[in-house]
């Protein structure tokens, strides 16, 4: 495994993350087990998780992934050789069931509390904000909608408050953001540069992969001059990136196949690219899944990759990608496809 420091921090972290969303919904407790003991012998130390996992969210599974990683850790006794990320739901269609309130203290605290108790745990490394209050873009929205009602109040200096008093109390440990945009990571970094008593966000868990690579734009100058480390998510596309949907049947079990409202990645002109990267990757000899990741891996502003996997097999080769060094020709003809078809899926 190659290792990785969150930013401002001393924390070692694997380059590669173990995501968890699946857990709870696609995946049962003894495969979230048998995942977390693969991927922790195989030197993977950094797990990731939210409250409102598994994902789609549903009020009966609500914080499901949380409580097996809980259950892990009491069977195993394997906290301190974590590295645990966690989130609070922002408010939404999505976590209509969680809440409504919002990043108030209240609900951050009462969300860190709920977190603590299913995770069997009396601390979390790294607390994230999973998607911001304000009407904004992400989630694959191209574009800011600036005619779009917003009733949000400029409340991040009070976050940034009730984060460092749970830091404080030894709850939490660092904090992050997550799907943010420019305009809200400099918000952030910005007032806790002018307030010196407040946290600092130290990484930004946004999507990057071969067919969204927004990130580049705005947010890797960022990244990079401010040292706020990319957590990288969906680095396969809803593995779209591993080309099994690339089949005439698709996979039964496949996350697309389940759950077609998953579409983000399955666009006319993301077909056209994914078939031009499968097509890279056989000239070359490699794993189209190996490929994707392994890109992921080589960007300078990238803290860690968050894989995530349904079987064992994913996993394997998932995992394996950390030691897939990719040539300057297979990097050469990833540009040349990005270049005639740039983010086809953002």
């Amino acid at each position: 495994m190659k290792y990785t420091r969150i930013p401002h921090t001393d924390i070692r972290i694997s380059k590669i993350c173990l995501g968890t969303m699946t857990w709870g919904r696609q995946n049962n407790e003894d495969d979230a087990h048998e995942q977390m003991d693969y991927a922790l012998d195989e030197g993977v130390n950094f797990f990731d998780t939210a409250e409102l996992y598994p994902v789609p969210a549903k009020k009966e599974l609500y914080a499901v992934t949380e409580e097996l990683i809980g259950n892990w850790f009491k069977k195993t006794g394997n906290r301190d050789k974590v590295v645990l990320g966690s989130k609070i739901a922002g408010p939404g269609h999505a976590a209509k069931h969680i809440r409504s309130t919002g990043f108030s203290k209240e609900s951050i605290i009462s969300a860190v509390e709920g977190s603590l108790k299913r995770l069997q745990t009396d601390y979390i490394d790294l607390y994230q904000l999973h998607w911001p209050e304000r009407n904004t873009n992400y989630f694959g929205q191209r574009g800011y909608n600036a005619h779009a009602v917003d009733v949000w109040d400029d409340n991040i200096h009070q976050v940034l408050e009730t984060l460092r008093d749970l830091i404080a109390e030894g709850k939490i440990r660092h904090v992050g953001l997550s799907n943010e945009t420019p305009w809200g990571a400099m918000r952030y970094l910005e007032e806790s540069k002018v307030h010196q008593s407040l946290p600092r966000m130290k990484t930004i868990q946004n999507p990057y992969n071969l067919l969204n690579r927004l990130f580049e734009v705005g947010l890797s100058e960022i990244s990079m001059r401010e040292q706020i480390g990319l957590l990288a998510y969906s680095p396969l596309g809803f593995g779209v990136l591993s080309g099994k949907y690339l089949t005439e049947v698709p996979p039964r079990k496949g996350r697309i196949t389940l759950f077609p409202n998953y579409n983000r990645y399955s666009g006319d002109t993301a077909v056209q690219a994914t078939e031009m990267y499968a097509q890279l990757a056989q000239e070359h000899g490699l794993s189209m899944a190996q490929m994707a990741l392994a890109f992921v891996n080589t960007r300078p502003f990238l803290t860690s990759n968050i894989i995530g996997a349904t079987t064992m097999e994913q996993l394997k080769e998932n995992i394996e990608s950390i030691h897939v060094d990719l040539s300057d020709e297979v990097l050469e003809g990833i540009e040349e496809i990005h270049n005639a078809i740039p983010n086809p899926a953002p």
